[in-house]
């Protein structure tokens, strides 16, 4: 999958983070083709992303703070959809 062509799942994971967080940088990561064959993985595709995300929400939040939000923001998306999620969470005074 191109950076230019996102499937379902990497769509519906950016639009929520943005209307949970307006982040001022985003990036939906789709990291399923590197897990071809391993546990979780999903003939579909899409179940394995990694999502850099930089807010204003998240300043003065520790790490957990953030990666509790994004959660929250993808919670049945998570539990019925995507097998792994790797957070990059910062505030904008880290970048």
């Amino acid at each position: 999958m191109t950076v230019d062509s996102k499937g379902p799942v990497a769509t519906e994971i950016e639009a929520r983070l943005k209307a949970a967080l307006a982040p001022l940088h985003l990036a939906v990561i789709d990291d399923s083709e590197k897990h071809r064959g391993h546990a979780g993985h999903d003939a579909r595709g899409e179940s394995h992303f990694t999502v850099e995300v930089v807010s204003e929400t998240f300043e003065g939040k520790n790490r957990v703070a953030r990666q509790r939000a994004v959660n929250a923001a993808l919670a049945d998306l998570l539990a019925e959809r995507v097998h792994a999620l790797a957070i990059k969470a910062r505030a904008p005074s880290e970048v």
